[in-house]
């Protein structure tokens, strides 16, 4: 159009770039993805702002990959991915001309050389000419995108020219980042023009030093940048290129692009490792061979392989291989990293082939106390076993010949135990199977030795296991379980066979006897002297079931001993010194079987 009336039209194009192998940063979050869409905002020179916000879509995104493969360096790989976001914007030409600006947060973690990384934001903008000079201009762009892997100590050239439709002379430097202007960096800014705030660098770097080196970094006329970069990490780098009129010598504008250079520690030592000894021990009696590579080498290095068996071969895989022998034997084996070059290694290792080597045992009886049958049913094709290590899961372990094949075990408690038995061989194999077995016990208990009054009943007390046998069956109510009622009149004594649902059993036994009764049976004197025999004082009750006290008393009515535990009773002794001989006062009283109370006193004399 023309007049006042004249307007153009812009394809704005946006390019980021992103690490394609980033997902979330340990302080930043996830914010190393692309975002969809982004914005721009359009100034005029003097920083008004004209339009709404422009929104820039993805129209494509690219991958950028390089692997070193160097045979003599580490293998490094370098993944990064550039989107490219378009608008179209339609201005009238005004003087002073246009900036139309990018600004967002954040640009990565842990660069090196802009402190707080991953919170300083980023500003990327272009400028549109003024009447004053060319509103129709196109800007220049940087159109090679490019991954390099760039080594540390290693010099590195990076073609970085960029391209103007219009045939503008151009120059380049190396400049300043610049931030988004913002004093949190957390949202979309929106700064006016000029743009000069750049990022926060760290010491010695700047704009013009971005990343160090020796020499250090630069760009050429021709847009070359060339360093030996001297400390591996993360750089952003910004380039600047700036517009001229090819004829009238008028600067048009300048264009800036940031980039983000990983240097790598490329240095290695290449080293030539596999198993110096290889024993091939496997069950299956096939006689080809695992061979596995741990050595330290280059992306592109090759191994070359002898096998001791007359075969070699070359390859530049370092994955597990097979290597098929002839026959059983003791090999050598030879591996050499890069061999011709300078950066070459080996190694040299010994086969010993002699396969099938089964190992196994079979077990007989689940119970605590028996005999545990273990039957060894291993077997080697091409040795011999010369003996067998037991070991049972507790602190025993038991060593025996190659042609013992079983052994016995008593086990002392039941529980789950983890029997391993290690085969010991001829052929430098040795080879271990290892099993979980379940040991069954009962604990057979008939309960205590009992007094009682002729015509008191009694609940038996059985108990330990699941089935359960009382021998003789005389007086009970049911002699197949474990509480029957006993109801007697004359001594006995009871065997109980206690066993569980597995099979495993038990004996118990238990003695009743009668007494006339409900009566509390008190001897007269004792001896405490330590013989066994007549140590203790105390009372036998007959039919009684409770008990409310028993206490003995000296001549002076001090309280010398006081319990209801019939079956220990006084030792003699008062407050941890023996009692001296004389005659002391006792009381008891109790409840008996019928519900009624009973009261007994008397003396005893203490002999020693």
């Amino acid at each position: 159009m023309s007049g006042d009336n004249t307007r153009y039209r812009y394809l704005i194009t946006l390019k980021l770039y992103r690490d394609a192998d980033f997902t979330c940063g340990e302080r930043q979050g996830c914010i190393d993805r692309f975002e969809n869409p982004v914005t721009a905002n359009v100034f005029t020179s003097n920083g008004s702002k004209v339009l709404s916000s422009v929104y820039l879509y993805i129209s494509e995104t690219r991958p950028l990959i390089d692997t070193l493969k160097n045979p003599c360096l580490a293998p490094q790989a370098q993944h990064l991915e550039v989107a490219f976001y378009t608008a179209v914007i339609e201005l009238a030409p005004v003087p002073g001309g246009y900036y139309v600006a990018s600004q967002r947060c954040c640009r990565g973690e842990n660069l090196n050389n802009i402190y707080d990384s991953e919170h300083e934001g980023s500003t990327y903008y272009t400028t549109i000419p003024g009447t004053e000079s060319r509103p129709n201009n196109n800007s220049a762009y940087f159109n090679k995108d490019t991954s390099i892997i760039i080594c540390s100590a290693m010099p590195f050239t990076l073609d970085y020219a960029a391209y103007d439709e219009d045939g503008d002379s151009l120059t380049y430097n190396l400049c300043s980042a610049l931030t988004d202007g913002s004093s949190t960096n957390e949202n979309t800014s929106t700064t006016p023009p000029p743009y000069n705030s750049t990022v926060r660098y760290i010491p010695p770097y700047s704009g013009s030093n971005p990343m160090g080196g020796s020499p250090g970094i630069s760009i050429s006329a021709q847009g070359l940048i060339t360093c030996t970069p001297n400390k591996p990490g993360k750089y952003v780098i910004t380039v600047c290129v700036n517009e001229y009129d090819p004829f009238t010598k008028k600067f048009l504008g300048t264009h800036s692009k940031d980039i983000l250079l990983t240097v790598f520690n490329c240095q290695t030592r290449i080293t030539a490792t596999f198993p110096s000894v290889l024993n091939n021990c496997t069950d299956d009696p096939a006689l080809h061979v695992p061979i596995s590579n741990s050595s330290v080498a280059g992306y592109s290095s090759t191994y070359y392989w002898t096998f001791g068996d007359g075969t070699d071969t070359l390859t530049d895989n370092k994955t597990m291989f097979y290597h098929q022998y002839p026959d059983t034997g003791v090999y050598k084996v030879k591996m050499v990293v890069n061999p011709g070059l300078a950066c070459t290694d080996s190694a040299v290792g010994t086969v010993n082939n002699y396969p099938g080597l089964k190992a196994g045992f079979t077990s007989t009886g689940i119970c605590r106390g028996d005999l545990i049958q273990f039957n060894d049913t291993s077997s080697y094709q091409y040795g011999n076993i010369t003996s067998h290590v037991w070991d049972f899961g507790t602190t025993d372990s038991v060593v025996t010949p190659g042609i013992q094949r079983s052994l016995q075990h008593t086990f002392t408690k039941g529980d789950v135990y983890t029997i391993s038995l290690t085969l010991l061989t001829d052929k430098q194999c040795e080879k271990t199977v290892t099993k979980n077995i379940r040991i069954y016990e009962v604990n057979p208990f008939a309960g205590h030795d009992t007094i009682l009054a002729r015509g008191q009943p009694l609940v038996m007390q059985g108990s330990g296991g699941d089935f359960y046998s009382w021998i003789p069956s005389d007086g009970l109510t049911n002699p197949n379980i474990a509480n029957p009622v006993l109801n007697y009149n004359r001594d006995i004594a009871f065997k109980l066979r206690v066993s569980n649902q597995q099979g495993c059993f038990g004996y118990a036994t238990v003695s009743v006897k009668y007494y006339t009764g409900p009566e509390m049976y008190v001897p007269n004197a004792f001896t405490p002297n330590g013989d066994g025999q007549n140590d203790h004082f105390r009372f036998i009750p007959v039919g009684i079931t409770a008990y409310k006290f028993f206490r003995i008393y000296n001549r002076w009515g001090v309280e010398i001993y006081a319990s209801t535990d019939f079956r220990t009773g006084w030792d003699g002794t008062f407050r941890g010194a023996p009692a001296p001989v004389d005659t002391y006062i006792w009381i008891l009283q109790g409840t008996d079987f019928t519900g009624k109370e009973i009261m007994r006193k008397g003396t005893v004399t203490l002999i020693r």
